[in-house]
């Protein structure tokens, strides 16, 4: 469904948007649906995580009575495991000039050029480096290499693109040679194929970057897919969805890809037999009506693909981005709306198994109650992990395996690795002396890290 709705801005700076938090539903309808399993309308959405539009703020009681069905519904669908998967973050680059206001990760790419002659902080890695930090990883025991990175003016799909991108004479599509920089990032295909060591699980290529891959051509989103799959492309993770809503997408993130380019790359994806997952940007200027949306979105392309294996929240950290330097919020989302989202989520996306509490997100506390609120995944070991930390997160860039057991025996529930798509799961001893992962191509039980 096209969203055509335009934000104003109001006389005090803020902006305005047509989508409003308000419904004709009550609250109480709404909670009854939920825990009778019928499946529920955006309003319904609206009221569960606003606690009910007849109140200003969040009533509390409301609320656990909203957290109470979705922890009921989570152990009914995955029961009591808590999965997490041996992972390392393998981000390419950060040079972007996309200019999302959400974002500190970036570096202009301007400043990535031969000639810029100051230091910029960033990097650009080249494929055999690549290569040589997931060969390292997969000896140590790791099952999936995930990798989203900056929108590299120099990026090309393959030498094919690059022939195109070359000769064409338009302005308009980011592009750049190589030559022009101090690092040649390569082209998408090199990079998938250097981080494709050992029978790794390859988790890249957002719809964002796979729009990068085919600008200037007349490449569908499959073509643009099925070469990277040939490439060694396992699946495909859904970030830069953001808020699936165009109103806040032309306030937060005006050069990225509309909503209806993200669900075309994601139905390509699954088309040419690569999973999805899909995440939710949230708490910066968006309101409960666009949450709601956004989950609807992803319930009707789950409808349609059967992909997506999971849905990430990701809650803002606004630190250090422009929306919080330019005075456009005060700051993220409050802990009663970190839980209460992922609630809805559980209780709204009935064809998605499992939710995603991510702890560089919410800190070991929050990660673990949300928990307790739908979630059933507890993210992965991440090796590395630059996003957040380069936006003022607090939080770690490590989990051991002992860690993992700890956490997740101490709220009464199994913890569980997983393979990426979640069909391969093996149940961790929480007593055992040793505690590393075994479903990776070369894990043999021994810790990540020693």
């Amino acid at each position: 469904m096209p969203d055509v709705s335009e934000p104003v801005d109001s006389p005090d700076g803020s902006v305005e948007f047509d989508h409003r938090p308000t419904t004709d539903q009550s609250f109480e309808n709404a909670l009854a649906k939920a825990r009778d399993g019928t499946r529920l309308t955006v309003d319904d959405a609206v009221e569960l995580l606003t606690t009910g539009t007849d109140r200003d703020g969040i009533d509390h009681y409301r609320k656990e009575r909203v957290l109470e069905a979705a922890d009921r519904r989570r152990a009914e669908v995955v029961g009591d495991e808590v999965t997490f998967v041996a992972n390392l973050n393998n981000n390419v680059t950060t040079a972007c000039n996309t200019g999302c206001l959400f974002c500190n990760f970036k570096d202009r790419s301007e400043q990535f050029r031969s000639e810029y002659q100051a230091d910029h902080g960033g990097f650009t890695k080249t494929p055999a480096e690549s290569r040589e930090i997931v060969r390292d990883a997969v000896d140590r025991g790791i099952y999936e290499v995930c990798s989203v990175s900056g929108l590299h003016p120099g990026f090309a799909l393959d030498e094919e693109h690059r022939e195109i991108l070359e000769a064409s004479d338009r302005g308009d599509l980011n592009y750049r040679s190589p030559a022009e920089y101090d690092t040649d990032p390569a082209t998408y295909c090199e990079q998938i194929s250097a981080m494709n060591v050992g029978g790794v699980h390859v988790h890249s290529m957002t719809p964002e970057e796979a729009y990068h891959a085919r600008r200037g051509t007349d490449w569908t989103y499959e073509e643009v897919f099925r070469r990277l799959k040939d490439a060694g492309l396992d699946s495909v993770p859904g970030t830069a969805a953001e808020i699936l809503v165009d109103e806040v997408r032309d306030v937060i993130c005006p050069g990225k890809i509309d909503t209806g380019e993200w669900i075309e790359a994601m139905e390509a994806a699954a088309a040419v037999g690569l999973d999805t997952t899909s995440t939710m940007m949230y708490g910066h200027v968006e309101n409960e009506r666009h949450r709601a949306l956004h989950l609807q979105r992803i319930r009707d392309l789950q409808d349609r693909t059967g992909a997506i294996t999971e849905f990430v929240p990701l809650s803002f950290v606004h630190e250090e981005t422009p929306l919080y330097e330019r005075g456009m919020v005060e700051g993220g989302a409050s802990r009663d709306e970190d839980e209460l989202l992922v609630a809805v989520a559980r209780l709204f996306l009935d064809n998605v198994e499992h939710i995603q509490s991510s702890w560089v997100k919410y800190g070991d506390a929050q990660g673990l109650k949300l928990l307790n609120c739908g979630a059933d995944d507890f993210m992965g070991t991440i090796l590395s992990e630059e996003i957040t930390k380069r936006a003022g997160g607090d939080y770690g860039e490590f989990r051991s395996f002992q860690e993992y057991a700890d956490m997740i025996t101490a709220i009464g529930r199994t913890p569980v690795e997983r393979s990426t798509d979640y069909e391969q799961r093996r149940a961790v001893d929480p007593d055992a002396d040793v505690l590393g992962p075994t479903l990776g191509p070369r894990a043999d039980g021994t810790p990540l890290l020693e």
